[in-house]
Protein backbone atom coordinates (compact mmCIF):
# COMPACT_ATOMS: atom_id res chain seq x y z
CA UNK A 1 0.00 0.00 0.00
CA UNK A 2 1.53 3.54 -0.95
CA UNK A 3 1.41 5.70 2.22
CA UNK A 4 -1.32 8.47 2.43
CA UNK A 5 -0.22 11.91 0.99
CA UNK A 6 1.08 14.41 3.93
CA UNK A 7 -1.22 16.96 5.45
CA UNK A 8 -1.00 20.66 4.62
CA UNK A 9 -3.81 22.09 6.73
CA UNK A 10 -6.38 21.70 9.31
CA UNK A 11 -8.98 21.17 6.79
CA UNK A 12 -7.19 18.38 5.68
CA UNK A 13 -6.39 16.81 8.59
CA UNK A 14 -9.98 17.16 10.34
CA UNK A 15 -10.76 15.54 7.15
CA UNK A 16 -8.75 12.83 7.48
CA UNK A 17 -9.54 12.10 10.96
CA UNK A 18 -13.21 12.05 10.61
CA UNK A 19 -13.02 9.62 7.35
CA UNK A 20 -15.36 6.89 8.29
CA UNK A 21 -14.09 3.17 7.40
CA UNK A 22 -16.16 0.46 5.10
CA UNK A 23 -16.50 -1.41 8.07
CA UNK A 24 -18.14 1.78 10.38
CA UNK A 25 -20.18 2.73 7.89
CA UNK A 26 -21.79 -0.91 7.90
CA UNK A 27 -22.18 -0.65 11.42
CA UNK A 28 -23.73 2.56 11.29
CA UNK A 29 -26.22 1.44 8.73
CA UNK A 30 -27.26 -1.51 11.00
CA UNK A 31 -27.11 0.23 14.18
CA UNK A 32 -30.56 1.46 15.21
CA UNK A 33 -31.68 4.82 17.04
CA UNK A 34 -30.16 8.18 16.85
CA UNK A 35 -26.82 8.99 19.09
CA UNK A 36 -25.77 11.40 21.50
CA UNK A 37 -22.31 12.42 22.39
CA UNK A 38 -21.78 13.84 26.18
CA UNK A 39 -18.76 15.80 26.25
CA UNK A 40 -18.47 16.68 22.52
CA UNK A 41 -16.29 19.72 22.63
CA UNK A 42 -13.39 17.70 23.68
CA UNK A 43 -9.90 16.91 21.93
CA UNK A 44 -11.82 13.96 20.55
CA UNK A 45 -15.37 14.59 20.59
CA UNK A 46 -15.40 16.58 17.20
CA UNK A 47 -13.56 14.05 15.03
CA UNK A 48 -15.98 11.39 17.03
CA UNK A 49 -19.24 13.38 16.07
CA UNK A 50 -18.16 14.28 12.72
CA UNK A 51 -17.24 10.55 11.93
CA UNK A 52 -20.65 9.78 12.97
CA UNK A 53 -22.35 12.20 10.24
CA UNK A 54 -19.66 11.38 7.77
CA UNK A 55 -20.50 7.48 8.07
CA UNK A 56 -24.46 8.21 8.74
CA UNK A 57 -24.47 10.16 5.13
CA UNK A 58 -22.42 7.28 3.57
CA UNK A 59 -24.87 4.75 4.64
CA UNK A 60 -27.80 6.98 3.26
CA UNK A 61 -29.63 6.24 6.99
CA UNK A 62 -31.74 9.40 8.36
CA UNK A 63 -29.85 9.37 11.72
CA UNK A 64 -29.11 12.13 14.27
CA UNK A 65 -25.64 13.04 16.06
CA UNK A 66 -26.15 15.25 18.99
CA UNK A 67 -23.70 16.72 20.75
CA UNK A 68 -23.56 17.48 24.42
CA UNK A 69 -21.11 20.45 25.83
CA UNK A 70 -20.20 23.77 27.41
CA UNK A 71 -19.20 24.62 23.94
CA UNK A 72 -17.24 27.45 25.38
CA UNK A 73 -14.90 27.39 22.31
CA UNK A 74 -15.29 29.80 20.01
CA UNK A 75 -16.71 28.94 16.56
CA UNK A 76 -16.67 25.14 17.98
CA UNK A 77 -20.79 25.03 17.84
CA UNK A 78 -21.06 26.73 14.40
CA UNK A 79 -18.40 24.25 13.45
CA UNK A 80 -20.50 21.06 14.75
CA UNK A 81 -23.75 22.58 12.95
CA UNK A 82 -22.01 23.22 9.64
CA UNK A 83 -21.07 19.57 10.06
CA UNK A 84 -25.05 18.58 10.08
CA UNK A 85 -24.45 17.57 13.66
CA UNK A 86 -26.74 19.37 16.38
CA UNK A 87 -26.17 20.75 19.83
CA UNK A 88 -26.73 21.22 23.20
CA UNK A 89 -25.17 23.85 24.95
CA UNK A 90 -24.65 22.95 28.74
CA UNK A 91 -22.87 21.84 31.74
CA UNK A 92 -23.98 18.30 32.32
CA UNK A 93 -23.33 18.68 35.97
CA UNK A 94 -26.24 21.02 35.87
CA UNK A 95 -29.62 19.33 36.64
CA UNK A 96 -31.26 21.04 34.58
CA UNK A 97 -29.21 20.60 31.61
CA UNK A 98 -29.07 16.57 32.47
CA UNK A 99 -33.08 17.04 32.74
CA UNK A 100 -33.49 18.51 28.78
CA UNK A 101 -31.07 15.67 27.35
CA UNK A 102 -33.70 13.48 25.01
CA UNK A 103 -33.71 10.14 25.47
CA UNK A 104 -31.60 8.49 22.73
CA UNK A 105 -31.02 4.90 22.10
CA UNK A 106 -27.32 4.95 21.75
CA UNK A 107 -25.53 7.36 24.36
CA UNK A 108 -21.15 7.81 24.15
CA UNK A 109 -19.75 9.10 27.55
CA UNK A 110 -16.21 11.18 26.45
CA UNK A 111 -16.98 14.06 29.51
CA UNK A 112 -13.81 14.08 31.84
CA UNK A 113 -11.19 16.01 33.23
CA UNK A 114 -7.27 14.91 33.66
CA UNK A 115 -5.11 17.87 33.30
CA UNK A 116 -3.98 20.76 35.46
CA UNK A 117 -6.36 19.13 38.25
CA UNK A 118 -3.67 19.51 40.84
CA UNK A 119 -5.53 21.73 43.10
CA UNK A 120 -9.06 21.32 42.09
CA UNK A 121 -9.21 17.39 43.18
CA UNK A 122 -12.84 17.77 44.37
CA UNK A 123 -14.09 18.87 40.36
CA UNK A 124 -11.78 15.95 38.94
CA UNK A 125 -13.68 13.57 41.28
CA UNK A 126 -16.58 15.19 40.84
CA UNK A 127 -16.66 15.15 37.02
CA UNK A 128 -15.31 11.55 36.63
CA UNK A 129 -17.40 9.78 39.22
CA UNK A 130 -19.66 11.44 40.26
CA UNK A 131 -21.15 12.76 36.92
CA UNK A 132 -21.23 8.83 35.41
CA UNK A 133 -24.30 7.48 38.12
CA UNK A 134 -26.35 10.77 36.96
CA UNK A 135 -25.43 9.68 33.43
CA UNK A 136 -27.01 6.25 34.48
CA UNK A 137 -30.10 7.17 35.50
CA UNK A 138 -30.72 9.23 32.93
CA UNK A 139 -30.35 6.89 30.68
CA UNK A 140 -30.66 3.50 32.03
CA UNK A 141 -32.42 2.08 28.63
CA UNK A 142 -29.79 2.93 26.52
CA UNK A 143 -26.42 1.94 25.07
CA UNK A 144 -23.38 3.31 26.49
CA UNK A 145 -20.41 3.51 25.44
CA UNK A 146 -17.70 4.65 28.11
CA UNK A 147 -14.55 6.74 27.57
CA UNK A 148 -11.74 5.09 30.17
CA UNK A 149 -8.44 4.79 30.31
CA UNK A 150 -4.84 2.82 30.39
CA UNK A 151 -4.06 4.56 33.68
CA UNK A 152 -6.47 2.19 35.53
CA UNK A 153 -3.60 -0.55 35.09
CA UNK A 154 -0.01 0.04 36.75
CA UNK A 155 3.05 0.00 35.35
CA UNK A 156 4.13 -3.55 34.18
CA UNK A 157 7.78 -4.61 32.41
CA UNK A 158 8.33 -3.93 29.21
CA UNK A 159 8.97 -7.09 28.26
CA UNK A 160 5.43 -8.58 28.85
CA UNK A 161 3.83 -6.30 26.16
CA UNK A 162 1.25 -4.02 28.53
CA UNK A 163 -1.62 -5.23 30.44
CA UNK A 164 -4.18 -7.30 29.08
CA UNK A 165 -7.98 -6.33 29.94
CA UNK A 166 -7.28 -9.42 32.97
CA UNK A 167 -4.56 -7.67 34.35
CA UNK A 168 -5.66 -6.21 38.12
CA UNK A 169 -5.89 -2.61 38.25
CA UNK A 170 -3.96 -0.38 40.38
CA UNK A 171 -4.09 2.97 39.22
CA UNK A 172 -1.43 5.85 40.43
CA UNK A 173 -2.21 8.96 41.31
CA UNK A 174 -5.99 10.92 41.95
CA UNK A 175 -6.28 10.91 38.22
CA UNK A 176 -6.40 7.05 37.96
CA UNK A 177 -8.25 6.77 40.89
CA UNK A 178 -10.84 9.23 39.78
CA UNK A 179 -11.01 7.14 36.32
CA UNK A 180 -11.45 3.56 38.12
CA UNK A 181 -14.16 5.46 40.44
CA UNK A 182 -16.20 6.10 37.33
CA UNK A 183 -15.78 2.26 35.55
CA UNK A 184 -17.10 0.76 38.79
CA UNK A 185 -19.94 3.43 39.12
CA UNK A 186 -20.65 2.67 35.50
CA UNK A 187 -20.16 -1.48 36.62
CA UNK A 188 -22.72 -0.84 39.48
CA UNK A 189 -25.70 0.92 37.23
CA UNK A 190 -24.83 -1.53 34.51
CA UNK A 191 -26.04 -4.32 36.86
CA UNK A 192 -28.14 -2.54 38.63
CA UNK A 193 -30.64 -1.19 35.17
CA UNK A 194 -29.88 -4.09 32.73
CA UNK A 195 -27.78 -1.24 30.79
CA UNK A 196 -25.46 -2.67 28.29
CA UNK A 197 -21.91 -0.58 27.84
CA UNK A 198 -18.80 -1.24 26.49
CA UNK A 199 -15.98 0.52 28.02
CA UNK A 200 -12.59 1.41 26.02
CA UNK A 201 -9.14 1.95 28.23
CA UNK A 202 -7.62 4.06 25.90
CA UNK A 203 -4.03 4.24 25.66
CA UNK A 204 -3.39 7.37 23.39
CA UNK A 205 -4.81 8.87 20.95
CA UNK A 206 -2.76 11.09 18.89
CA UNK A 207 -2.96 13.39 16.03
CA UNK A 208 -1.39 16.41 14.38
CA UNK A 209 -2.10 18.89 16.70
CA UNK A 210 -1.53 17.20 20.09
CA UNK A 211 -0.52 13.96 21.33
CA UNK A 212 2.99 11.93 22.52
CA UNK A 213 4.47 11.85 18.71
CA UNK A 214 4.16 15.71 18.45
CA UNK A 215 5.65 16.08 21.82
CA UNK A 216 8.66 14.24 20.87
CA UNK A 217 9.13 15.77 17.75
CA UNK A 218 8.78 19.31 19.15
CA UNK A 219 11.42 18.41 21.59
CA UNK A 220 13.60 17.39 18.90
CA UNK A 221 13.08 20.17 17.14
CA UNK A 222 13.20 22.71 20.04
CA UNK A 223 16.72 20.68 21.19
CA UNK A 224 15.04 20.08 24.23
CA UNK A 225 16.03 17.28 26.42
CA UNK A 226 13.64 14.27 26.54
CA UNK A 227 13.06 12.15 29.47
CA UNK A 228 13.97 8.64 28.80
CA UNK A 229 12.13 7.33 32.24
CA UNK A 230 8.68 6.62 30.73
CA UNK A 231 10.60 4.73 27.89
CA UNK A 232 7.98 3.12 25.96
CA UNK A 233 4.41 4.08 25.50
CA UNK A 234 1.11 3.04 22.86
CA UNK A 235 -0.38 4.95 20.71
CA UNK A 236 -3.53 4.81 18.23
CA UNK A 237 -4.50 7.65 15.26
CA UNK A 238 -7.37 9.59 16.93
CA UNK A 239 -9.26 8.34 14.02
CA UNK A 240 -9.09 4.68 14.52
CA UNK A 241 -9.84 5.16 17.88
CA UNK A 242 -13.17 7.16 17.88
CA UNK A 243 -13.99 4.33 15.15
CA UNK A 244 -13.77 1.68 17.36
CA UNK A 245 -15.81 4.00 19.83
CA UNK A 246 -18.89 4.19 17.36
CA UNK A 247 -18.57 0.70 16.01
CA UNK A 248 -18.56 -0.68 19.71
CA UNK A 249 -21.92 0.83 20.10
CA UNK A 250 -23.39 -3.11 18.62
CA UNK A 251 -21.20 -4.63 21.38
CA UNK A 252 -22.49 -3.30 24.34
CA UNK A 253 -23.55 -5.76 26.97
CA UNK A 254 -23.80 -6.95 30.81
CA UNK A 255 -21.86 -6.46 32.11
CA UNK A 256 -19.87 -4.27 29.92
CA UNK A 257 -17.71 -5.48 27.80
CA UNK A 258 -13.82 -3.62 28.72
CA UNK A 259 -11.53 -3.03 25.52
CA UNK A 260 -8.25 -1.79 25.11
CA UNK A 261 -7.89 0.77 22.89
CA UNK A 262 -4.19 1.83 21.01
CA UNK A 263 -2.09 0.85 18.77
CA UNK A 264 -0.25 -3.10 18.10
CA UNK A 265 3.47 -1.55 19.12
CA UNK A 266 5.13 -1.02 22.06
CA UNK A 267 6.62 2.63 20.92
CA UNK A 268 10.25 2.89 22.30
CA UNK A 269 10.22 6.79 22.80
CA UNK A 270 14.29 7.03 21.79
CA UNK A 271 13.62 5.40 19.05
CA UNK A 272 10.56 7.65 17.86
CA UNK A 273 12.98 10.90 18.63
CA UNK A 274 15.75 9.12 15.84
CA UNK A 275 13.16 8.61 13.71
CA UNK A 276 12.00 11.86 13.27
CA UNK A 277 15.56 13.09 12.95
CA UNK A 278 15.84 10.39 9.92
CA UNK A 279 13.14 11.53 8.55
CA UNK A 280 13.64 15.01 8.59
CA UNK A 281 16.92 14.49 6.79
CA UNK A 282 15.38 13.46 3.17
CA UNK A 283 16.22 15.73 0.53
CA UNK A 284 12.71 17.09 0.39
CA UNK A 285 12.43 17.59 4.54
CA UNK A 286 16.48 19.17 4.85
CA UNK A 287 15.26 22.14 6.56
CA UNK A 288 15.54 20.41 10.14
CA UNK A 289 17.97 17.86 8.80
CA UNK A 290 20.96 18.68 11.37
CA UNK A 291 18.47 18.01 14.61
CA UNK A 292 19.97 15.59 16.84
CA UNK A 293 17.96 14.60 19.89
CA UNK A 294 18.62 15.18 23.45
CA UNK A 295 17.92 12.76 25.90
CA UNK A 296 17.68 12.22 29.77
CA UNK A 297 18.23 9.43 31.98
CA UNK A 298 17.71 6.03 31.01
CA UNK A 299 14.38 4.01 30.75
CA UNK A 300 12.81 2.17 33.17
CA UNK A 301 12.35 -1.20 32.59
CA UNK A 302 8.50 -0.45 33.34
CA UNK A 303 6.43 1.47 31.64
CA UNK A 304 2.27 2.24 31.10
CA UNK A 305 1.38 0.06 28.83
CA UNK A 306 -1.75 -1.68 27.15
CA UNK A 307 -2.13 -4.74 25.36
CA UNK A 308 -4.65 -4.44 22.47
CA UNK A 309 -4.73 -7.87 20.38
CA UNK A 310 -8.42 -8.44 21.66
CA UNK A 311 -9.53 -5.16 20.60
CA UNK A 312 -7.34 -5.64 17.49
CA UNK A 313 -9.12 -9.45 17.22
CA UNK A 314 -12.66 -8.04 17.36
CA UNK A 315 -12.13 -4.66 15.32
CA UNK A 316 -8.91 -5.50 13.09
CA UNK A 317 -5.66 -3.52 12.87
CA UNK A 318 -5.92 0.47 12.90
CA UNK A 319 -5.81 1.82 9.32
CA UNK A 320 -3.47 4.36 10.01
CA UNK A 321 0.46 2.81 11.06
CA UNK A 322 2.88 4.14 13.33
CA UNK A 323 5.39 4.67 10.17
CA UNK A 324 2.37 6.55 8.35
CA UNK A 325 1.84 8.81 11.91
CA UNK A 326 5.26 9.62 11.85
CA UNK A 327 5.49 10.49 8.60
CA UNK A 328 2.59 13.22 8.79
CA UNK A 329 3.55 14.66 12.11
CA UNK A 330 7.19 15.05 10.87
CA UNK A 331 5.83 16.93 8.05
CA UNK A 332 3.30 18.81 10.20
CA UNK A 333 6.32 20.39 12.53
CA UNK A 334 8.10 21.30 9.42
CA UNK A 335 5.82 23.28 7.92
CA UNK A 336 4.84 24.67 11.01
CA UNK A 337 1.29 23.25 11.64
CA UNK A 338 -0.67 24.86 14.09
CA UNK A 339 -0.93 22.88 17.46
CA UNK A 340 -3.07 22.94 20.71
CA UNK A 341 -0.22 23.63 22.74
CA UNK A 342 -1.55 20.89 24.92
CA UNK A 343 1.67 18.60 26.11
CA UNK A 344 0.52 15.08 27.29
CA UNK A 345 2.70 14.88 30.20
CA UNK A 346 2.88 11.13 29.31
CA UNK A 347 6.35 10.94 31.06
CA UNK A 348 5.11 11.23 34.45
CA UNK A 349 5.90 8.37 36.38
CA UNK A 350 3.78 9.91 39.19
CA UNK A 351 0.73 10.06 37.94
CA UNK A 352 0.29 13.59 38.25
CA UNK A 353 -1.13 15.49 35.43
Amino acid sequence: MLPAPLIETEAQLEYRLSEPTPALIDAIAALEGDILILGVGGKMGTTLATQAKRAIDEAVRSKKVIGVSRLSVPGLQEKLHAAGIQTIAGELLNEGCLKKLPDIQNVIFMAGRKFDATGNEPLMGTINTYLPGRICEKFPSSRLVVFSTGNVYPMTPVCQGGATEHHPVEPLGEYAQSCLGRERVFEYFAAHYGTPMAMLRLNYAVELRYGILLDIAENVYQETPIPLAMGNVNVIWQGDATSIALRALAHCQTPPLVLNITGPETVSIRQLAERFCQVWALPTTSKLGDKQPCFIGEEATTALLSNASLCHQRFGYPHVSLEQMIQWVAHWVNIGGPTLKKPTKFERRDGKF
